[in-house]
C-alpha cells in the first residue's frame, strides 16, 4: 500500500510539474492568436479588443489558474481556431488515435512476443541471424518511411487496403479494420522489433540461471523449463518497456496520422500548432502526457504485483 501512495503522489505532482511547464511555454512562442485569427491586415482596435475576449489581456498565471480550474470541471476552454470547445473537438478525434494505438499495441504484442521466443529457442541457427536482421531494420527505420512503403505495396499496387483516409467501426466494421491495418501496422514494426530483441536477450539471460539448471537436473522438459520457468521471469522486464511502446506509438500517430491523412488527434495538433490555437495544443499535449503517465503508473503497479520480490521489498 505505501509504494502505491508512494507511487500516486508522484504521478499527481508530475501532472502538476507537466501542466505548468506546458503552459508557460506556449506563452513564449512567436505569434499573437488574436492576429492570426483577424489576419495581418486586422487593426489594432480590432486585435486589442479581440485579445480581451479570449482574455489574452490578463497576465499568464491568472490565465493558467482559470486554465486548472477549469480542467477539474471538465472544461477545457474554447479552440480560437474552430470557436467550438476543446473537450467536443477532442471527443471526436480521440476514438481515431485510441484506435490506431490500440490496434498497433495489439499487433506488437501478437508479433513481438512470439518471434521473441523463436529467436531466442533457435539462437545462432539461420533463423535467428535472418529475425536478427530484420529486428535491426525496424528497429533504425523511421515509421513515417514504413507507412510510404506499405502505401506503395498494399495500397496502390496490390490495392488491399486504402492509402487514406478511415471508415468509421460504427459503419462498416471491416471497412474500418482496413483503414487502420496499415498505418497501426507502420506505427508497430519498430516497437515489434525492440520487443522481440529484448525478450531474446532477457530469455538469454535466463536460461543461465542456476534454477534452469537446477530444473534441467531434476528432468523437466526443456519446452516445461522454457514455457513454465524462463518465459515467465523474462517477461516481467517486458512490462517495464511496454510503457515507452505505449509513449512511442502515441509519439508516431502524429506523423502517421498525417502519412494516411487520418483526422486524429496527431492530424489535429499539427493543424491547431501551425495556427496558435493554444488553448487546443495544451489540452492536447496535456492529454497525451497524463495518458504516458497513466500508462507507466499501471505498468508500475504491474510490475509490482508480477515480481515476488518487489511485493517483498514494498
Amino acid at each position: 500500500m505505501r509504494y502505491i501512495l508512494y507511487k500516486l503522489s508522484s504521478f499527481f505532482f508530475t501532472i502538476v510539474m507537466v501542466s505548468v511547464i506546458i503552459f508557460f511555454v506556449f506563452q513564449l512562442l512567436p505569434g499573437n492568436p488574436a492576429q492570426i485569427i483577424l489576419g495581418m491586415d486586422a487593426e489594432p482596435a480590432q486585435v486589442a479588443q479581440l485579445e480581451k475576449q479570449l482574455g489574452l489581456d490578463r497576465s499568464a498565471v491568472e490565465r493558467y489558474l482559470d486554465w486548472v480550474a477549469g480542467l477539474f470541471q471538465g472544461d477545457l476552454g474554447e479552440s480560437l481556431r474552430y470557436q467550438l470547445p476543446v473537450r467536443d473537438i477532442l471527443m471526436d478525434r480521440i476514438p481515431i488515435t485510441a484506435s490506431l494505438a490500440i490496434l498497433s499495441l495489439i499487433l506488437t504484442v501478437c508479433m513481438g512476443l512470439p518471434l521473441g521466443i523463436l529467436i531466442a529457442r533457435f539462437d545462432g541457427k539461420w533463423v535467428s541471424v535472418m529475425l536478427n536482421i530484420v529486428t535491426q531494420l525496424g528497429i533504425s527505420i523511421p515509421s513515417f518511411w514504413f507507412g510510404f512503403i506499405l502505401i506503395l505495396v498494399f495500397g496502390v499496387i496490390l490495392q488491399l487496403f486504402p492509402t487514406y483516409g478511415y471508415v468509421p467501426w460504427s459503419e462498416n466494421f471491416i471497412g474500418a479494420l482496413q483503414s487502420f491495418f496499415l498505418p497501426s501496422l507502420a506505427i508497430a514494426i519498430g516497437n515489434i522489433a525492440i520487443v522481440i530483441r529484448y525478450l531474446r536477450n532477457t530469455i538469454l539471460d535466463q536460461a543461465k540461471m542456476d534454477y534452469v539448471r537446477t530444473a534441467r537436473v531434476k528432468g523437466l522438459k526443456e519446452r516445461t523449463i522454457l514455457y513454465g520457468h524462463i518465459l515467465r521471469n523474462s517477461l516481467i522486464p517486458v512490462l517495464t518497456i511496454m510503457g515507452l511502446i505505449v509513449a512511442d506509438t502515441l509519439g508516431g500517430s502524429i506523423i502517421i496520422e498525417n502519412v494516411f491523412s487520418l483526422p486524429g488527434l496527431g492530424n489535429l495538433l499539427i493543424q491547431s500548432i501551425t495556427s496558435r490555437d493554444f488553448p487546443l495544443v495544451q489540452s492536447m499535449v496535456l492529454y497525451i502526457a497524463v495518458l504516458v503517465l497513466l500508462i507507466n503508473f499501471i505498468v508500475d503497479i504491474l510490475y509490482k504485483i508480477v515480481d515476488p520480490r518487489i511485493r517483498q521489498k514494498g
